[in-house]
């Protein structure tokens, strides 16, 4: 014992160890990076989420949030998150939860809001304590499986609890809800699209392993996004981009003002009275905030950037419905579109990236194709899972269903056993074959349950659960049947997110137009007469209308300067000016100060 007390402690310093600084920063920064990566900001293809998405929708599910219940505090939900499963911070954990119930900013949102969850003109939501939540639909079937052992489940970081590593339902979330990320060396960045269409192109593939890009792209048209809008490029580029997983495609505000003299109108021109117009804008791009839009539009009629727009005023309510003025009657409706398209946000360029991590968590850029692919194929394995579970759950009934035929075969046996012996359990299972799952079922049976009734009902169970039993075992050793199986499911599915429905209609339309084209603003400057003055001092200003050249005395000047000469021009006339040091420029009257 005493040599164990006298013992010296070991120095701290004989485990340091020389290496070069550039090596060891390198080999930690390689960690954090890889971290960031895989466990931060890049989807799971066969999600499409990522780790504080699927914790919360798992916590919201633990607390039995489903659509059906009621709601609860956000607070509470975020408390359970950065507790039990994703230590950071709780205002991030809460902008992600906040971004799954927004519904400009989901095509199918996951989280189903109560409150103040931000809008459209880029308000922040309110507090998570004034905010409650519940699961959406869709949710619920992006998790279904959880319960038949379709997924592995891992602990938690401080080992306490465990999450499941994946969400194994058949809804297409990574493709139908899209996603984006940073993270270190590489991004994603996937645009929404239409849950028909990614269904159908899946079911193609289930029947076609081999189908071309080129059918893929005849069913996925494109991008569905949130906030509706056009999209604008041709179908070439599209496809070019969606078969290496990378490219850009523009997408437009849409001009709609609904109807006009008992039809649709398309292009936005509403019709007032006196020959006059505006122009409704209905749809703003994807991502973009309508507040910081009109801001935008607005400093243009300002700085006097687009002479051609009048005014600009937002009436929106629910629904986007910003209203654009123009400067005379005469403007074409068209000119005005193409010169706000290419001055103003109401023209974007979304980046496609499809960089996603697949079934080993490694990221990897992939096309349409190929994700589709891999994604039917983790949910063939989900199948098999649930299948094996649901043998397993069956087997285990059947076992008990027939102890429970045995026992009312020989009841009166039975009851005399029970009666007469100490120890009934072994007596039993030595005279009828049973084992002791079997024996301990039946001493458990309530008295009310020994009718004939319950016999024959036991009887009609156990026909069926075998006749179930047999088509799982086909259905393990068969992969034709295990795609037939996958595609009824599918087939299923789509009938919620069908087109004919609310959710499932397509916002985003797909309509070629070329780049906008350039304008040239000042041909739609107003012919109006102006008075062009410059004093002594060098100072130029315009003054509206011809005034009377021979009464100087009636225009003003700075303290100290006077008129130097002035002349009649309109505000088409382009003004030629010399300057001192030789130099000559042209200045529009239009442009002239006025004071």
């Amino acid at each position: 014992m005493s040599e164990i007390i006298d013992a010296p402690e070991e120095d701290p310093f004989d485990a340091i160890v020389d290496a070069p600084f550039d090596a060891a920063l390198s080999e930690r920064y390689l960690i954090y990076a890889m971290s960031t990566i895989t466990a931060r900001s890049l989807p799971d293809l066969r999600d499409g989420l990522k780790p504080v998405h699927r914790r919360l929708l798992w916590a919201m599910r633990l607390l039995k949030l489903d659509p059906a219940s009621g709601y609860k505090k956000c607070a509470r939900v975020v408390g359970d998150v950065i507790g039990k499963y994703h230590p950071h911070g709780d205002q991030s954990v809460y902008d992600a939860m906040v971004r799954l119930a927004q519904t400009f900013s989901l095509r199918y949102p996951l989280v189903d809001g109560q409150g103040n969850f931000g809008n459209i003109d880029g308000d922040n939501a309110a507090a998570y304590r004034y905010t409650e939540a519940r699961l959406t639909r869709t949710a619920i079937e992006l998790m279904n499986g959880l319960d038949e052992n379709a997924t592995d489940f891992r602990p938690t970081y401080n080992g306490e609890d465990e999450e499941p590593e994946v969400m194994p339902g058949l809804f297409p979330n990574l493709l139908a809800n899209g996603a984006s990320g940073i993270a270190v060396g590489m991004a994603t960045s996937i645009p929404s699209h239409n849950a028909a269409e990614i269904i159908d192109a899946a079911m193609l593939l289930i029947d076609e392993p081999q189908a071309s890009h080129e059918q893929l792209m005849d069913i996925v048209r494109g991008p569905d996004f949130a906030t509706g809008g056009v999209l604008v490029d041709s179908r070439a580029v599209i496809s070019a981009a969606y078969a290496g997983g990378r490219g850009a495609m523009r997408v437009r505000a849409r001009f709609s003002n609904g109807w006009q003299d008992g039809a649709w109108e398309p292009t936005g021109v509403e019709k007032l009275t006196g020959g006059t117009w505006q122009l409704v804008v209905s749809e703003i791009p994807y991502q973009v905030q309508k507040g910081k839009l009109i801001e935008q539009i607005a400093q243009l009629i300002a700085d006097k950037k687009l002479p051609i727009l009048d005014d600009i005023r937002d009436e929106s309510d629910e629904h986007v419905r910003i209203v654009l003025v123009p400067k005379s009657r005469n403007v074409d409706p068209e000119d005005l579109k193409n010169a706000l398209f290419r001055l103003t946000d109401l023209e974007t360029r979304f980046s496609l990236n499809m960089n996603v991590l697949d079934a080993d968590r490694t990221p990897k850029v992939m096309g349409l194709g190929e994700v589709l692919l891999r994604w039917l194929k983790h949910q063939i394995e989900v199948l098999v899972r649930k299948s094996q579970h649901r043998l397993e759950k069956i087997d285990s009934r059947l076992e008990l269903l027939q102890g429970y035929i045995i026992a009312y075969l020989n009841l009166d046996r039975i009851i005399e056993i029970i009666r007469t012996e100490d120890e009934p359990k072994p007596v039993m299972m030595a005279e009828f074959q049973l084992n002791d799952r079997q024996a301990e079922a039946i001493l458990n049976m309530r008295l009310r349950s020994l009718r004939r009734l319950e016999e024959m009902e036991l009887r009609r169970e156990l026909e069926g659960l075998q006749a179930e039993r047999e088509g799982l075992v086909k259905l393990l050793e068969s992969p034709t049947l295990q795609k037939k199986r996958l595609k009824k499911d599918l087939d299923a599915l789509r009938k919620s997110y069908a087109e004919e429905t609310e959710l499932g209609r397509r916002r985003t339309s797909l309509e070629e137009a070329g780049q906008a084209r350039e304008i040239s603003l000042e041909a739609f400057v107003e012919r109006e007469p102006v008075t062009v003055i410059m004093s002594k001092r060098g100072w130029i200003k315009a003054m509206k209308g011809h005034a009377d050249l021979s009464a100087r005395a009636d225009f003003k000047f700075k303290e100290g300067d006077g008129p130097a000469f002035a002349f009649h021009a309109q505000t088409t006339d382009k003004i030629l000016i010399a300057t001192a040091n030789g130099r000559f420029y042209t200045l529009g009257a239009d442009k002239l100060p006025g004071a």
